[in-house]
């Protein structure tokens, strides 16, 4: 069993201007992509399986990013259900000449554990040791929740 702290993942880079929108700020989508990568990774340290995203919860962009600055992703797997599992991944700015840092997004994404065929696979648990960590596992518990019900409700007006 391993703990949030042991699939622990930081990513850093420079956003350049190919990453950018003619404004000089990195694209929502690069920070997206960069978001799902990241948390697959944080995953991928806890269930050392095969994983596919299956659903991104509570992204919001609170402040640009601008080119030349760095991108800062830091992750954390905070709750495991029996073949799926959920990943924090927080988004930081820093400029580049004075080291000021400042949370740009924060996303909760679902993974899901997977066998080559595609297959759903079990994952181990989580080890929570702290209130702290308990306390992101029982938030993770109601949004899976409502994310199961909102698929519900998609299912069913789809058929």
């Amino acid at each position: 069993m391993s703990s949030p702290a042991d699939s622990y993942t930081e990513m850093v880079q420079v956003v350049l201007p190919n990453d950018a929108n003619p404004l000089g700020f990195i694209l929502g989508g690069t920070v997206m992509h960069l978001i799902d990568i990241a948390g697959a990774i944080a995953c991928h340290r806890h269930t050392r399986s095969l994983l596919v995203t299956a659903a991104v919860d509570g992204l919001q962009f609170l402040h640009s990013i601008k080119v030349g600055d760095m991108i800062i992703l830091q992750a954390r797997v905070t709750a495991t259900w029996t073949t799926s599992l959920e990943v924090e991944v927080e988004v930081f700015s820093e400029e580049t000449l004075t080291g000021v840092r400042k949370m740009t997004s924060r996303a909760y994404l679902t993974f899901v554990a997977i066998d080559r065929e595609g297959g759903r696979v079990p994952i181990p648990p989580l080890t929570l040791t702290s209130d702290a960590e308990r306390q992101k596992a029982a938030e993770a518990a109601e949004r899976r929740e409502a994310r199961l019900k909102s698929k519900q409700r998609l299912n069913t007006n789809n058929t």
